[in-house]
């Protein structure tokens, strides 16, 4: 599982900023404040994703992602869960396979694998097949909204 250590965090926090959000760096072997799963899983509160060198990318860039399909006036009020819509947490999973391949050492492939890894279920028993084969909802609600990157 490759880890926010292992990328290193300047990258992630510039990619992070360019949405309007900002990431926090929770010192090793401290509570993550807004964690939804539990450590070493990222949090998230307001604009702001909590996330420590053990933090998978996956991770980081899920609740990111989680907090980018939100209108900003939404964003505020986030603490730890930040959607109970399935078309947020399917257009979340697709943006952040968009957003690993602007992140150096990782890119689509390498978080897709971690993803399935980790335990993400799809339909089509894969991340992979559903990006590629099964994620027209998610597609089409991310550029309903203009949220698809160029």
């Amino acid at each position: 599982m490759l880890v926010l250590g292992g990328i290193g965090s300047a990258d992630a926090a510039a990619l992070l900023a360019k949405h309007g959000l900002e990431l926090v760096l929770v010192e090793d072997g401290a509570p993550i404040p807004g964690s939804y799963w539990g450590e070493p899983e990222a949090g998230v509160i307001g604009c702001t994703v909590f996330a420590r060198g053990d933090t998978p990318v996956h991770s980081l860039l899920h609740e990111a992602c989680h907090l980018i399909v939100l209108p900003p006036e939404r964003r505020a009020g986030v603490h730890t869960d930040a959607t109970d819509s399935v078309a947020e947490e399917d257009a979340s999973c697709y943006l952040q396979i968009l957003l690993a391949d602007r992140l150096p050492g990782v890119g689509r492939d390498r978080l897709m694998a971690d993803m399935d890894a980790w335990g993400y279920s799809f339909r089509l028993g894969s991340t992979r097949a559903w990006f590629e084969r099964d994620a027209d909802d998610a597609r089409t609600w991310l550029a309903a909204r203009g949220l698809l990157p160029a």
